[in-house]
């Protein structure tokens, strides 16, 4: 049984590129995978989430809004009783990955990360759950 995974761009963000890439990608290598669009509402990639028991909800942030929105996110996903993996990806600083952690997103990854660590970091998780 394959991992569902929502790809997910909180925000007003509009630029999509690599949160497809990572969609694409993960589709490659066999995860079911729902790409929810631009310009979510973290209420909206929760409700998302809960319909489609993700396992994995992977947000993607390239305005800088990630340090209000991926926390918020997060917060709603837990909210409904949902335990995803949470990714935040995106142009992230250090700082503020190590923050993120600190604010309930599992895993951050800043630019230049590839789509195929994304897939290790998801693998080495769903090890650690059996």
């Amino acid at each position: 049984m394959s991992l569902k995974v929502i790809v997910a761009k909180p925000g007003l963000d509009g630029h999509d590129r690599q949160a497809k890439i990572i969609a694409r990608t993960l589709k490659d290598h066999g995860y079911d995978v729902v790409y929810t669009g631009i310009r979510q509402t973290p209420s909206q990639i929760a409700q998302t989430a809960l319909q489609e028991s993700a396992d994995v909800v992977i947000l993607n942030c390239l305005s800088g809004a990630h340090m209000e929105l991926f926390p918020e996110t997060a917060r709603r996903v837990r909210e409904l009783g949902l335990a995803p993996l949470i990714i935040g990806t995106g142009v992230i600083p250090d700082d503020d990955a190590e923050e993120l952690v600190k604010m309930g997103i599992d895993i951050v990854f800043g630019p230049g990360t590839s789509p195929l660590r994304v897939i290790e970091a998801i693998k080495t998780w769903e090890q650690s759950r059996i």
